[in-house]
């Protein structure tokens, strides 16, 4: 009512009212008027909020906007009701201010002091710098490190920006770009940036166990100054003194959730977390375990920010940027209910504002033209225990019977076993089920290609998987129906083969096609396809190009990319050197497995089998 107290007034109407119990309302003007001005690390923020003559604290505004409760007595009794729109107004700043009388916000809620300052609802002192987090391009253009070997594209110079700029206001991040847009490259600019800049201290890089050894592979290759130590394994060295020696620390969610007494002992320089949504579940034990570890700065890498529900968000959102969501009871009743249950769009733009400063998405289809029209991509497994000590077991027979078969019974026989050897090690390095129908372990291999197809679809990508083997395919298929994923399928015993292409080029949500490379090598247009998995790379490249030409031809108008996935340690990272150094023999006269074999010299095999 008192909203229009002035103009009731101005046109000559007296105002009188009835107390009811000896209860009167207050029908004068009432005004809040807020400045925030920007402080090192953080928001100062003042305000004052008038009754008409009486100023009423702000601490008890602030309780009763969040408690929701509208009346509130004046000191002369009369009752006061606070204007309905204070509550959309401002509510967000109430709820994140913190303090008892001088009050703060903490610099990572930008977004929302930027939103006060657009509608002119607060007086804002603010840095033309940090205004300019609104639109990560026109970031500040950081040099790329000397110790960086590697070329960044357009788009991974933005991120590598971002990060920096992120870096100096310590705001944690998330860099949320599609698989396969090179996240790990931009986050090894960013730390050898880091180590050039003087810092000491060690960062942490947290990951799935398969991903360790392409983690180091990466660094070898585009940051070889940085000193890498995995803290991985049974028998590791649990001295967090040792830490100092290095750059970085490469460990496992696992070990983290084990050894968190120890690792939170140390403050690190950067701690960041590779497929971040390991932490989504905030009450899980790798999440409580994360959340303890101490960092100067944060950073998160996903490309499924979001894969369930809102809170997968704010679980890994409130480790980068403690606070900037709230606690994880006021973020379910302000956010993850009205935006689940009732599809409330005001409250899904608060969010999106919010959270935008600190994530940084691309889509391939946003940078297709910046990428070639095939990326290739060698993604390295590292086997379990007990499929090494199967493979190694393995490997010593044939290499036995091989030497035997080339000293005293001629090529040929010996060019048998080898062909033969060589693929029983193939199938072991995929997984020792195919060799040993009652192996009860696990395989390195198929827990990655899991981990690859479970955010490939998240991020809606369509996949072609191919495999020499019907076995392993059969492995896949057991796996992709334990995660309930729709697939198609098509193997030499197939007979509904169009109904199988046409399921996975029309249907949306069939995004795995299972081919084996002998069905499946020739003759299909599969361009609704945009990531093509080859599982047991083999001797002749032409055979796997043949594969991904399924996807990348006539028709295709998305970037083609191609993981190889390659045991390590294994007959399979050894054939991999062989296709480099014999690629013309390969290419020109190498047409079969007898050929590959026949071409092998006693050095080759020997090395094949050390």
């Amino acid at each position: 009512m008192h909203k229009y107290t002035p103009l009731i007034a101005q046109e000559g109407f007296i105002l009188h009212q009835q107390p009811q119990n000896g209860r009167r309302y207050f029908l004068g003007t009432s005004s809040i008027d807020i400045n925030i001005s920007e402080n090192r690390d953080w928001f100062d923020l003042y305000a004052k909020v008038k009754f008409g003559d009486f100023e009423i604290p702000f601490m008890k505004l602030r309780t009763m906007i969040l408690q929701k409760k509208r009346e509130f007595t004046l000191p002369n009794g009369e009752t006061a009701v606070i204007p309905e729109v204070w509550f959309t107004q401002y509510s967000d700043l109430f709820a994140f201010a913190e303090g008892q009388e001088g009050f703060t916000l903490r610099k990572h809620h930008l977004a929302l002091v930027q939103h006060l300052q657009a509608e002119s609802l607060a007086q804002i002192t603010m840095s033309r710098k940090l205004e300019k987090l609104r639109d990560f391009t026109q970031m500040e253009d950081f040099p790329i490190p000397e110790g960086f070997f590697g070329q960044l594209r357009p788009y991974q110079k933005a991120g590598y920006n971002w990060m920096r700029f992120l870096q100096q206001y310590n705001f944690g991040g998330c860099l949320a770009d599609d698989m396969g847009l090179g996240k790990t490259i931009q986050a090894l600019a960013l730390l050898q940036a880091q180590k050039e800049k003087g810092n000491t201290q060690a960062s942490l890089l947290v990951m799935p166990t398969s991903l360790v050894y392409n983690w180091e592979v990466e660094a070898q290759k585009f940051t070889p100054g940085l000193r890498i130590f995995a803290y991985t394994g049974t028998h590791r060295d649990k001295d967090i003194s040792q830490f100092g020696e290095y750059d970085l620390i490469l460990t496992s969610y696992g070990i983290v959730r084990i050894d968190i007494g120890l690792l939170r002992q140390y403050c690190f320089e950067y701690v960041i977390l590779d497929e971040s949504q390991a932490i989504k579940n905030p009450g899980s034990n790798i999440a409580k375990a994360i959340r303890q570890l101490n960092a100067k700065h944060r950073l998160i890498l996903t490309g499924t920010p979001l894969e369930n529900s809102t809170l997968d968000l704010w679980s890994q959102m409130s480790f980068v940027n403690p606070g900037l969501l709230g606690t994880e009871k006021f973020f379910r009743n302000e956010f993850q209910l009205p935006i689940e249950k009732k599809n409330d769009e005001d409250k899904t733009k608060r969010l999106f504002a919010i959270i935008k400063p600190f994530i940084l998405r691309r889509h391939k289809s946003q940078v297709a033209t910046e990428l070639p029209e095939k990326v290739e991509q060698i993604q390295y497994c590292r086997m379990t225990p007990e499929q090494e000590e199967a493979y190694e077991e393995a490997k010593s027979y044939f290499r036995n019977k091989v030497l035997e078969k080339m000293t005293g019974h001629g090529t040929v026989q010996s060019q048998l076993i080898l062909l033969q050897g060589l693929t029983r090690l193939r199938q072991i390095a995929n997984h020792p089920k195919m060799v040993d129908p009652a192996y009860a372990g696990g395989s390195g291999k198929l827990e990655d290609v899991s981990h690859r197809l479970e955010t490939a679809v998240g991020e809606n990508h369509k996949i072609l998987v191919f495999s020499q083997f019907v076995k392993h395919l059969s492995l896949v298929k057991e796996c992709v129906e334990d995660m309930k994923l729709p697939y198609a399928y098509l193997d030499g015993s197939t007979r509904n083969r169009r109904t199988q292409v046409e399921l996975f080029q029309r249907e949306k949500e069939v995004q795995i096609f299972l081919i084996s490379l002998k069905a499946g090598g020739l003759g299909l247009n599969l361009t609704a396809a945009d990531y093509v998995f080859i599982l047991d790379p083999w001797w002749n490249p032409a055979i796997e190009a043949q594969a991904v030409d399924r996807a990348h031809r006539i028709g295709q108008e998305q970037t083609v990319f191609n993981y190889k996935f390659i045991s390590r340690n294994t007959v399979e990272e050894k054939i991999l050197a062989l296709q480099r150094n014999k690629k013309r023999l390969a290419d020109e006269l190498i047409t079969t497995e007898e050929g590959f074999v026949k071409a092998l010299t006693r050095e080759d095999v020997l090395a094949l089998l050390d």
